[in-house]
């Protein structure tokens, strides 16, 4: 008698499925039709992304021996290009290297150029804070003071990666424009940080020494 009953519920089962599946089969194959483009999408995608890497990677090379080799122009146009197709953190040293190319002849231009990476925020921290401390080398050449201390106060904070150059920085920044006061906060702060490296202090103790003759002079 179960066995029936058993048979019974089966059909029962099959009836219902069979309802379902001519209710709803279009809905379900464009479903599974769905899944499968969207997972195979998504392995064109990363196989898309991995070539591109490849391939800008290799760009990136060659751009860097154009400009080891003196050809500046043609670096500056090989960055631009990787800067503009490139994938995300190509394009970012792309424009870091693009601007230390500009740099070679139009120092102006790589400070604004360098500003405009350190201010966005698609970038990542790191390498905004490294185009933040070209630009103040840079300005401080330039003998735009008031700039570079804007653009490596920031930097100079507690915890931040480059607080050591930034610091170091600060201090030729204050000394060369005959801050005196500044010069000496920042003498202080980087000789008594256990954490700054011996060659900051080193330069830093220069530093000093030649503050300390231009005041007998």
């Amino acid at each position: 008698m179960s066995d029936v009953f058993r048979e019974v519920d089966e059909e029962v089962r099959r009836e219902q499925f069979k309802k379902l599946w001519e209710r709803y089969q279009v809905l379900i194959v464009a479903t599974v039709l769905l899944v499968v483009v969207g997972v195979g999408g998504w392995r064109v995608y990363e196989w898309w992304q991995t070539d591109l890497a490849a391939r800008t990677g290799t760009q990136f090379e060659d751009a860097i021996a154009l400009a080891e080799g003196g050809k500046n122009d043609e670096a500056e146009r090989a960055f631009a290009q990787i800067a503009a197709q490139g994938t995300p953190i190509y394009r970012a040293l792309a424009r870091i290297r693009q601007a230390a190319a500009i740099a070679q002849s139009d120092a102006a231009a790589a400070i604004e150029a360098y500003k405009k990476i350190s201010a966005d925020s698609g970038v990542e921290q790191v390498l905004r804070d490294v185009a933040a401390l070209r630009a103040a080398s840079l300005s401080i050449d330039a003998g735009a003071y008031i700039d570079a201390r804007r653009l490596l106060e920031p930097l100079a904070q507690p915890g931040r990666d480059f607080r050591h150059a930034a610091r170091e920085l600060l201090a030729l920044n204050a000394w060369k424009s005959n801050d005196r006061p500044g010069a000496l906060k920042w003498y202080a702060t980087i000789l008594t940080d256990p954490e700054a490296p011996a060659s900051s202090r080193s330069r830093v103790e220069m530093l000093i020494a030649l503050t300390a003759a231009e005041s007998k002079s």
